[in-house]
């Protein structure tokens, strides 16, 4: 009888060990590939974004809500925006490589800043369009744990300029809108960050919105790692707000907007012994610094990573400190 007890209970370790094994690889290890063509884009957006242009009173007049939060848009500028400039504690030093580029469509412009003890990257960029502002999936494959550098992606798709995206595929949960194609429309009680196709941002809360209603609306991109950082100009996070467990300062990756088509592309290092690294509220800081009027959190740790010009910039770190890339799921990239 006390051996059928023990070998019970064996039996009852062992499968639970099983099961336990099996979640934790199908949730974080295993790869899982639910479109492996996932490169379309709703173009279609651009036409209902020039056709509201083309009515200004009607545009100004049209306010888009989804709370309590509004969105506004000072117009489409072009190339009429002046560059926002970041308060820093040291003078800003420029990053070795290629430091600009433009063509008829896209200026990017790169500055090297040192701030609380950090090496922080800004990416200035003008495009004519949003469509400019793309994103794209590791491998072209929209999944779960399906991951390539950051590098690996953008030089995949031409890319001017990219940086990581939100790794959406490490979660369940969380709206995905990708070039202008809702992917995912699960809800994870999060803000969201919402690249509309005239240009503007806006953060907003899965709560009370669904990412159809986003797409109908005219949403380009959305993405939910979050939190929001600034939102009509204001920092929106305290000094004690973090991203679940990271460490206070860490590498971080930040988008925001400056006015319509005027976007910064932000990636601190951290982790190392010449970078410490920014908390959130340090990131929103420069973020407003920088001229923001929307800014919001990606992904970061050892997943910031920006590239430009067919370099990585920054200093990507892994566990232990080493300086290499990690893999993500997605990039935001201007191409």
């Amino acid at each position: 009888m006390r051996v059928k007890r023990h070998l019970w209970a064996i039996c009852f370790s062992l499968a639970l060990f099983g099961f336990t094994a099996y979640v934790a690889l199908d949730t974080f290890v295993l790869a899982v590939a639910y479109d492996t063509n996932a490169v379309g884009m709703n173009t279609a957006l651009f036409e209902t974004a020039a056709a509201a242009a083309e009515e200004p009173q009607a545009a100004e007049n049209t306010t888009k809500k989804t709370s309590s939060n509004k969105r506004t848009s000072s117009g489409r500028s072009s190339w009429a925006s002046s560059r926002g400039s970041a308060a820093t504690d040291g003078a800003a030093a420029p990053y070795s490589g290629d430091t600009s580029y433009q063509d008829e469509n896209v200026r990017v412009t790169l500055t090297e800043y040192t701030q609380n003890d950090t090496q922080i990257y800004v990416a200035d960029v003008v495009v004519s369009s949003a469509q400019y502002l793309k994103t794209a999936f590791a491998n072209d494959t929209y999944g779960r744990n399906v991951t390539a550098a950051t590098s690996a992606i953008a030089e995949a798709n031409s890319a001017i300029l990219a940086i990581n995206g939100d790794y959406y595929g490490a979660q369940q949960k969380g709206y995905v809108i990708r070039n202008g194609i809702v992917y995912r429309d699960t809800p994870k009680g999060a803000d969201v960050l919402c690249i509309y196709a005239d240009g503007t941002m806006q953060v907003v809360s899965d709560r009370e919105i669904t990412a159809e209603e986003l797409a109908r609306q005219g949403v380009w991109q959305a993405f939910s790692f979050g939190p929001g950082l600034v939102e009509n100009g204001e920092v929106t996070v305290d000094t004690d707000d973090e991203v679940g467990m990271a460490m206070a300062s860490n590498p971080r990756t930040a988008i925001g907007m400056i006015d319509a088509n005027h976007f910064v592309f932000v990636v601190s290092d951290g982790r190392t012994n010449q970078s410490e690294g920014l908390s959130l509220y340090q990131l929103a800081q420069f973020m407003q610094g920088l001229g923001a009027q929307t800014a919001y959190n990606l992904d970061g740790g050892g997943s910031s990573t920006m590239y430009f010009n067919g370099q990585v910039v920054n200093n990507p770190t892994t566990t232990g400190g080493s300086i290499k890339e990690r893999s993500v799921s997605d990039i935001v990239y201007i191409g």
